[in-house]
Order: C-alpha cells, then sequence, then structure tokens
C-alpha cells in the first residue's frame, strides 16, 4: 500500500521546495466536505481548498456537466473559435452581479489573472497610472498581485522589486484599532502628499479580507470608497475571488452593502475546483481596451465554464445561499460560547459575514497580541483529529472556516468539537 510517507519522499525529491504545505497525508479522494487520504484515514474539511468547493467536492451535477464537456472538446482557445458556454456564463454573470447598469464579463485560469487584468482595464479606461489598496489586503500572487497585497512573509520577501505607483492604506478594523477616520486622513494625506485623485485609476479592495485575516469592510467604509470614487472618476474594483459565489451567504459579498463596484474579480469557487477566475462589471468599463488587448490561452476553458454553470445551478437548486446564511450563523453562535469558556481565552475575536466565519488567537485578550504558534499548534492537534484547518493573518493567528456550504450540520459540528477540543489541547501544554 502507497504510504503518506512514501508519497511525501517523492515529493521532497521533486517538487520545488518554495511550493509549501500544511497537511501531513496526501489525499486520495474527497466527497463534498470530507477527505480521505492514501491510507484510507478520513478528515473533515474546513479549507475546501482554500476556499475553491463551496458546493463541496466532486458534486455530482459539477462533475457530470465536465464529464459531458469533455466529450465534446476540451480546448479550442475562445479566441479562435469561440464556443457557448463561455457565453452563457457571462450572461449568467452579467445578471448575478449587483449594479443597475449593463456589464460584460471576461474570463482567465488564476485569480491573480482577473486582478492583473482588472488593473489593465482600469488604467485604460482612465488614462492614469495609480493604484490604491489596503493593509492586510491580498491580490494574488504574480508581480502585480504582489505590489497590491501587504503580506511581505512569504509572499514578497527577496522578490523585489515590484511595480511602482502603488499606495497603500490602513484599512479599517476596530479589533485592531483603525478606524474609517484614520483611513479617511490616509486618503487626505495621500492626495496632499504623493499623488492627486485625478491620476488614480483604480482602489482595489477585499469585502472581506481573505489572507488578510477575515477583516469585514465596515459598511461605512464601502459607502465612503463608493463616495470617493465616483467623485474622482476612479474605477473601484472589488476582489471577491474568495467572497463570492455563496461564500458570505449572498452571491456577491457587495450585496450586503448596497453598493456596487464597477469591476468585481471572481474567481476560486466559481470554477468547482478546475481553474477558472473573471472580471464582470460595468460595460463601458470593460469596453475600453480594444479588440486583442485582453485574453489569454486557457481562458475560460471550456470545461471550466460547464463546471461553472452547474455551480450556479447546483447553488440556486439546493438554495445555498440560505443554507449558507444559517450555516454561518450556527458556526459564530458555536464560536461565541467557545470565547466564553476559560481554556478559550485565547480567542480574542469572532467574525463572520454569512458563512465567512473565523477566530483570532490572541496571547492576551487585553492587548490583543497575536499569538501565531499557538494558533499553529491548533491546527496540527486539530489535523491530528481529523479536522483540515487554515489560517490567515499577517501573523498567521486566524483560523478561518471555508467549509463547503453544502456540507451537513452534523458534520460541521464534528468538525467544530474537534476544534473546541484542539483548542483546549493545545492550551493545556502551553505554559
Amino acid at each position: 500500500m502507497t504510504t503518506n510517507s512514501d508519497i511525501y519522499q517523492r515529493r521532497d525529491a521533486s517538487v520545488a521546495r518554495a511550493i509549501a504545505y500544511s497537511s501531513t497525508f496526501a489525499a486520495a479522494r474527497a466527497k463534498n466536505g470530507e477527505v480521505w487520504d492514501v491510507e484510507g484515514n478520513r478528515f473533515i474539511d474546513f479549507c475546501g481548498g482554500i476556499g475553491c468547493q463551496n458546493v463541496g467536492h466532486g458534486h455530482p451535477k459539477v462533475v457530470a456537466a465536465m464529464e459531458q464537456q469533455i466529450h465534446s472538446f476540451i480546448h479550442t482557445c475562445f479566441q479562435i473559435s469561440p464556443y457557448e458556454n463561455y457565453i452563457q456564463l457571462a450572461e449568467r454573470l452579467n445578471e448575478l452581479a449587483p449594479g443597475d447598469f449593463e456589464k460584460k464579463s471576461l474570463f482567465f485560469s488564476a485569480g491573480g489573472e482577473a486582478v492583473e487584468n482588472a488593473v489593465k482595464i482600469a488604467r485604460y479606461h482612465t488614462r492614469r497610472p495609480a493604484l490604491i489598496t489596503f493593509t492586510n489586503g491580498y491580490h494574488g500572487r504574480s508581480y502585480m498581485g504582489m505590489g497590491l497585497s501587504a503580506r511581505m512573509n512569504p509572499f514578497k520577501a527577496g522578490f523585489r522589486p515590484f511595480p511602482t505607483e502603488i499606495y497603500r492604506l490602513p484599512f479599517p478594523d476596530s479589533f485592531h484599532g483603525v478606524s474609517l477616520e484614520d483611513t479617511q486622513r490616509a486618503f487626505k494625506t495621500l492626495f496632499n502628499s504623493d499623488v492627486q485623485p485625478d491620476q488614480v485609476a483604480a482602489v482595489f479592495f477585499e469585502p472581506v479580507q481573505g489572507e488578510g485575516g477575515y477583516n469585514i469592510a465596515q459598511p461605512e467604509f464601502v459607502r465612503y470608497l463608493r463616495d470617493l470614487c465616483d467623485q474622482h472618476d476612479i474605477v473601484m474594483v472589488a476582489d471577491e475571488i474568495q467572497t463570492g459565489f455563496g461564500r458570505s451567504g449572498k452571491m456577491f459579498a457587495m450585496e450586503h452593502y448596497d453598493v456596487a463596484a464597477d469591476l468585481v474579480c471572481v474567481g476560486k469557487s466559481m470554477g468547482g475546483g478546475l481553474p477558472l477566475s473573471g472580471i464582470v462589471g460595468k460595460a463601458s468599463v470593460i469596453d475600453s481596451p480594444p479588440p486583442g488587448a485582453l485574453g489569454g490561452t486557457f481562458g475560460g476553458n471550456p470545461v471550466a465554464c460547464a463546471a461553472a454553470l452547474a455551480v450556479l445551478e447546483v447553488i440556486e437548486e439546493e438554495d445555498l445561499l440560505t443554507k449558507g446564511l444559517k450555516l454561518g450563523e450556527w458556526i459564530d453562535a458555536h464560536f461565541q460560547k467557545m470565547a466564553k469558556k476559560q481554556y478559550c481565552r485565547c480567542i480574542g475575536d469572532v467574525r463572520a459575514l454569512g458563512c465567512m466565519n473565523a477566530i483570532e488567537i490572541v496571547a492576551d485578550r487585553e492587548t490583543c497580541e497575536p499569538d501565531g504558534d499557538l494558533t499553529t499548534k491548533i491546527v496540527q492537534i486539530a489535523l491530528s483529529k481529523g479536522l483540515i484547518l487554515v489560517t490567515a493573518g499577517p501573523t498567521r493567528n486566524v483560523i478561518r472556516v471555508l467549509v463547503p456550504l453544502s456540507t451537513s450540520f452534523d458534520i460541521v459540528e464534528e468538525g467544530l468539537s474537534i476544534l473546541e477540543e484542539s483548542i483546549k489541547e493545545a492550551m493545556s501544554t502551553t505554559g
């Protein structure tokens, strides 16, 4: 029998060391919210491929759509021989995305490509160079993505120089002592000292910061950004690569704010596990670049588009938006109860928007000092007990939950019990 150890030895000998990993097992199969390794051990999946499995691993409808498309054709390149399901997916996204204006869409493979192309569209549309982004934001691993993103280690360290004309401002975050007024003052200072607003092409932000620690944008902040962008003709770009497709309890997290961005970057769960990303937004903005200015060989691959259309059907037919809201509220209530227990005194904050749930692990609730080491220990203990977790935040001290929305409440409850047991065990061994 092939063992986890066998596969890891082969990986170490053949795969670049820059590809990090957090698990101690090799996956053999997965179904809905569970994963089994090559040795037959079962794990509850609270990671979902880092937010790519909102409808669950291997949903029958998604698999059937992929199989049907594979038997027709796998790839032609949309720019050479167009195909209908790319157009169908664009039509569906244009209908679903927030905003009372004409919309268009285009597709790529990875989330970072969507961000890169949003930059190109915004700069072409405005004929301006500057970009604004925020502390703890994350927008991909390409050079432009690294420039827009806030986290240095390990994403940016050693890779300089980064693209210029990017300005980073504080993201309002009450738990960490950053107010909307702080952000507003920073904008004023920026415009008075470093760049004029009429030189800014776009503002990039996440409605809920994923890698940054599940910091949830305040409604007042989102409205302020919209007003600011309208005042200065700046393109407002919402990075919904992690928040989209039901994760927040809405199809798009921006629906919680009753504000429409000019461009929305999407990806992750859209493809049901296949590499697919895109941009949906104002047709007047998206259509600024001329034919041939944007594209890519594999962008909007037909098999991935077929999967995405099936994902949208599953979300609607199984009412996963409603379930996601209920599941998120239930997880949040569980976390709130956990935080009140003495052995969970390391939980400094509980955050949730729909089924985007997280707890922040701290060394001291008074000072809110992050405890990344304790968080690592909790995650490792949980994995040994059969629960896959993923961390976030500048010091990786936030445990975020990205369980498939289709997972049964019984399995989620089992996972939450393992997490609580793991916190208790980690705290008992901490000096």
